[in-house]
């Protein structure tokens, strides 16, 4: 099997390749990675200029001889090139896992929205950075070989669609071409490093939009490093989901395994079958 992993947002570091590399090496025999040189390459805060990481990502996904395309990094970059990306793509890319969260998640969102079957969050290479990255990348790699469900966040429901995005990532996407259709799904969101009342604005906004689309409910990942403000919010993360939920008649269904971390589990989009 082989892996190709792009950049389509901001770079990676060679040390990074080469420690997902050993993972592989020590425990996936028959798995081969194949990193674009535009994974290291640097512009300003990208990872390369926006017609080099298109040009990466179409190249990797329309090649026969690649299984899977995975993403190395989030940061900011890929709605810059996502709906030219999935638009060049050919009937190949269709049959190829996509695995990547963070900023990535405007790449599967529109991967999704256009009926590409085999698109998940979950960790991505840099991952391996993280404290216990190894078994965070374990993870992935077990996803993108096997399709582990061990690999998959627990709570996932037999026979319910699923999607999970980063909050703010979603908000954004929300009104644009990228945007997918969620009516009938559960919803799993989280978030990393915003203010508790920007949280609590993009949770309006979120619920906001969906109300009334048929989302069949929303569980809510980790809500990690969020900074001090120079006064105290007064309603924790939780409590804000809750409440938005409930004003926009959306079903509150409890947290979930997902985040900014170690511990992110994989979720595939779609019809969930367990086992």
């Amino acid at each position: 099997m082989r892996i190709g992993i792009v950049a389509p947002s901001t770079p990676i570091l060679p040390d990074d390749a080469e420690a997902v590399r050993a993972v592989v090496s020590l425990g996936y025999p028959g798995v081969e990675l194949e990193f674009d040189p535009q994974c290291f390459a640097v512009a300003g805060h990208f990872a390369s200029e926006d017609a080099q990481r298109l040009a990466a990502l179409v190249t990797m996904a329309n090649r026969a001889d690649i299984d899977a395309i995975w993403f190395a990094r989030g940061g900011y970059g890929a709605c810059r090139i996502a709906e030219a990306a999935v638009a060049a793509m050919e009937p190949v890319a269709r049959g190829k896992a996509f695995l990547g969260f963070s900023d990535q998640g405007n790449l599967l969102g529109c991967l999704y929205r256009e009926g590409f079957d085999h698109v998940a969050h979950g960790p991505m290479v840099a991952d391996i950075r993280r404290e216990g990255g190894d078994v965070t990348v374990q993870r992935a790699l077990d996803w993108l070989v096997a399709r582990d469900p061990g690999a998959c966040e627990a709570g996932l429901t037999h026979g319910a669609r699923h999607a999970a995005f980063n909050l703010m990532t979603l908000s954004m996407m929300l009104g644009t071409p990228l945007e997918p259709d969620l009516s009938g799904h559960i919803l799993l969101v989280e978030e990393v490093s915003e203010y508790l009342y920007a949280f609590d604005r993009v949770f309006f906004h979120v619920t906001s939009v969906l109300a009334g689309r048929g989302l069949a409910g929303l569980r809510l990942g980790r809500v990690s490093d969020v900074p001090e403000n120079d006064r105290p919010f007064g309603i924790e993360a939780e409590a804000i989901a809750r409440y938005w939920c409930e004003r926009n008649g959306i079903a509150w269904l409890g947290r979930a395994d997902i985040g900014h971390d170690g511990d992110n589990k994989v979720v595939p989009f779609g019809l969930h079958r367990a086992g």
